[in-house]
């Protein structure tokens, strides 16, 4: 495959992954990654960075996958073994009350980016926070407003000491808030909704 000499030969022409692995492994470049992630490798290397230190942007790590049993709201997203397969969609299934759980490209942006940034700290909770946020984005209202909104009615809803009853509180607090989301009522946690909605939610007690 013809290697590209100069940053402006490279970017008009378009390539496919395939190609750009090819393109990567002749150049002696990392070749795992994705589309974005193979571009910029050899973008660096066109502007004169030497192969060498050209490094992945992303580290994976063999892990052991995690069973459904050992996922929780607080396990690592990163150097756990956890990783989006059949055993993390049954999870995400359950949690979310749904047959058939598809894993959606927010999800894996989200993902990637903690990958990206080395977050070691991220868990499958705050996945699903980001994903709430996100979800707040395509609705009327701006993302900004819709982010805030959902992060406080989580917010008020731990400080409410009667949450404390319940298993899995940010369940809880999501199937909450989907109540309300669809409601016409203002987005805002209230304690009285632990008592309207208790069918939906005293399996959790």
């Amino acid at each position: 495959m013809k290697v590209p000499h100069t940053l402006s030969e490279f970017e008009q022409t378009y390539y496919y992954k395939t190609e750009l692995v090819k393109l990567c492994r002749q150049l002696e470049l990392p070749t795992s990654g994705t589309k974005a992630e193979l571009n910029s490798y050899i973008r660096e290397y066109l502007n004169g960075t030497s192969a060498a230190r050209i490094k992945p942007l992303r580290h994976k790590k063999s892990h052991r996958s995690l069973a459904y049993e050992e996922i929780n709201l607080d396990t690592k997203l990163l150097d756990s073994g956890f990783s989006f397969n059949q055993e993390a969609r049954k999870w995400f299934a359950d949690y979310f009350g749904v047959k058939r759980f598809l894993f959606s490209k927010q999800m894996a942006i989200i993902k990637r980016k903690a990958e990206v940034e080395h977050d070691t700290e991220m868990t499958v909770g705050d996945l699903i926070l980001e994903m709430q946020n996100w979800d707040q984005s395509k609705t009327n209202l701006s993302v900004e407003e819709g982010t805030y909104q959902w992060n406080n009615f989580v917010r008020d809803f731990f400080k409410d000491q009667a949450t404390a009853q319940y298993r899995h509180r940010l369940k809880v607090a999501s199937i909450l808030w989907k109540k309300i989301r669809m409601s016409k009522k203002i987005k805002i946690y209230r304690h009285d909704l632990l008592k309207k909605y208790d069918r939906e939610i005293k399996e959790y007690k």
